[in-house]
């Protein structure tokens, strides 16, 4: 599961082909879904859905705990922020601080 929250939904295209090239889904957060990003059915959290992957990569989310509801039984957490303070660290197995319009491209380009 990729799971966003960054800016705007036009971000959500470089996690859909990170997506598909791992055989995996795109989630979002709340906030992603209430700004009409994504539809309701993608929402992960206390209010959407809960998931268990065995590979979670977390990519703008803050770490907030009504979204960590909804991931925490995830096998292996990676976490993509730019802010090194961001909560998700907490939690997560591996994480990256950088931009996620130079993360998740580079990611995507060596798989």
């Amino acid at each position: 599961a990729i799971q966003h929250l960054s800016g705007t939904g036009e971000n959500f295209p470089l996690l859909e082909k990170l997506a598909d090239k791992m055989n995996g889904a795109v989630g979002a957060s709340r906030a992603a879904v209430d700004a009409g990003y994504v539809p309701n059915d993608l929402q992960v959290g206390q209010t959407g859905k809960v998931v268990a992957p065995d590979l979670y990569i977390a990519v703008g989310i803050s770490g907030a705990i009504q979204h960590l509801s909804g991931m925490k039984d995830s096998k292996t957490i990676v976490a993509i922020n730019c802010d090194k303070e961001a909560p998700i660290f907490q939690v997560a197995d591996y994480g990256v601080v950088s931009d996620l319009f130079d993360a998740v491209p580079e990611l995507t380009e060596k798989i």
